[in-house]
């Protein structure tokens, strides 16, 4: 009996060991994965549409990897997709620290973007924010201005947005305010509200620099590209704006301006990106103005002459005697009197191309903005109405394009391709003559994009 156990025992041990032996070699024997495949496809990114598939070209694995871009909510794992086999998984784990260390990269590059809205602005405001948002990298801190009637519609329009994109940009809305001389006289200069940029710099004290922008400009490509323009300022320059036009024979400010303005065609402030800091430590010359000893700037006490102040003012300061000085002889408001500021202190401006503001004058009198012929529009910028009426139709199409687009739609299906389909019916105007201006930058920025959100090209692994 005990040997008949233990011919037992001997025998299922064997078995076992037989058992084991087969199953590893079989896995040791199992041929590897394919390591290239004949096509590769990869899914859309919420973002960018719903597109089924989009074919790549054939590459090496070693060159291509394609990572599968879930929306961060129900997202488990992520994939490295090959020919459409998830051969590898991340674990949730390492993903989530990934994107606390992502979150913590944004936060430290926020951009800030002021714009002030007065009257029937609402729309117009909103459809600009929405394309700065569209085609933007870092996160975008809005700083909106308004009366106290739009200021409630501001919050209900923004705060239904904020599921869709809401890690891309927080907002503050202010009052209208202005800190010295009559508040009314400053609300009517020009445009309803359009002087309260010259106070951004009191006002925001909190905040380094600054992009401002009227309510009719329009972004086609990311905002990141004109704060970039920050690090071209020399030591002296603190403010940056675009020429009011290319050509002096046709400019406004070198055949009517009855004040003096910057360079030869004089500058236009739709665009006008500042470093804030800078404008508050600096002590700008002024040629028309001096106060009586003992005066104070608040009281409005000064001496008009042509000499000029050796120790200068600061921005605060010379705001109210200059306006004092030119109100009779200014047309365009707040945008002369920039003007007159750079004029005497030209080192303080940085001036950028013509396609970071490309207005109607640009193409109404024939093409003369030669830098968004080669490289397309940056920025757009709307000016006398031509988003609103049929003066300028080619400016019309494109507002109309992203103000009707919605969020989560497909930025080729919904945005560009009905952009392209009703350019078509402008290219006998005078604008829409030359589309690839309006267009060149829109396609390049919306493929940068796609690719940044749904592609990322990995190095092989070192050998």
């Amino acid at each position: 009996m005990r040997i008949h156990c233990k011919v037992v025992v001997i025998a299922v041990c064997l078995g076992v060991f037989l058992l084991l032996y087969f199953l590893g070699g079989n896995a040791a024997d199992d041929p590897p994965l394919k390591e290239v495949a004949e096509d590769y496809y990869f899914p859309t990114s919420s973002g960018l549409g719903h597109i089924v598939a989009s074919k790549l070209t054939k590459k090496p694995l070693d060159e291509l990897h394609i990572l599968q871009k879930q929306p961060l909510t129900d997202r488990k794992e992520a994939k490295v997709v090959r020919g459409g086999n998830a051969i590898a998984k991340r674990q949730r784990g390492d993903m989530g620290l990934g994107r606390l260390s992502s979150k913590r990269a944004r936060a430290e590059e926020v951009m800030h973007l002021a714009v002030v809205a007065c009257g029937n602005r609402l729309d117009e405001t909103l459809t600009m924010v929405k394309s700065a948002l569209l085609f933007s990298i870092k996160r975008i801190k809005f700083h909106i201005f308004a009366e106290d009637p739009l200021s409630s519609q501001f919050e209900k329009k923004l705060s239904q947005w904020a599921r869709a994109v809401s890690n891309k940009f927080q907002y503050s809305i202010y009052p209208i305010t202005f800190s010295v001389g009559n508040a009314e006289e400053w609300k009517k200069l020009f445009k309803p509200c359009a002087a309260q940029r010259l106070f951004l710099p009191v006002i925001l004290k909190d905040v380094d620099s600054l992009l401002y922008v009227d309510t009719d400009v329009l972004f086609l490509r990311p905002m990141d590209d004109m704060w970039s323009f920050l690090k071209a300022f020399n030591t002296t320059q603190l403010a940056a704006m675009a020429p009011e036009h290319e050509i002096p024979k046709i400019g406004w400010y070198s055949r009517f301006a009855r004040h003096p303005f910057y360079g030869v065609t004089g500058v236009n402030s739709g665009v006008m990106l500042m470093n804030l800091t800078r404008i508050r430590r600096t002590l700008f010359k002024c040629k028309m103005c001096s106060c009586y000893l003992g005066c104070g700037v608040h009281q409005s006490l000064f001496l008009l002459q042509n000499s000029m102040i050796p120790s200068g003012l600061s921005w605060e300061d010379l705001l109210h005697p200059l306006y004092q000085k030119y109100k009779n002889h200014i047309t365009w408001g707040d945008q002369d009197l920039l003007n007159i500021i750079f004029h005497y202190n030209p080192e303080s401006l940085y001036t950028f191309p013509c396609q970071w503001n490309y207005r109607p004058d640009h193409c109404m009198y024939g093409s003369n903005c030669k830098g968004a012929e080669q490289e397309g529009v940056s920025i757009l910028h709307g000016n006398r109405g031509v988003y609103h009426d049929d003066k300028q139709p080619a400016f019309k199409v494109v507002y109309d394009a992203i103000h009707e687009y919605p969020f989560e739609d497909n930025l080729f299906q919904s945005l560009f391709y009905p952009l392209q389909t009703k350019f078509l019916d402008t290219v006998n105007t005078l604008c829409g003559r030359i589309p690839q201006v309006f267009l060149k930058q829109v396609e390049k920025t919306m493929r940068t994009v796609y690719e940044k959100k749904v592609v990322r090209h990995v190095k092989p692994p070192p050998k």
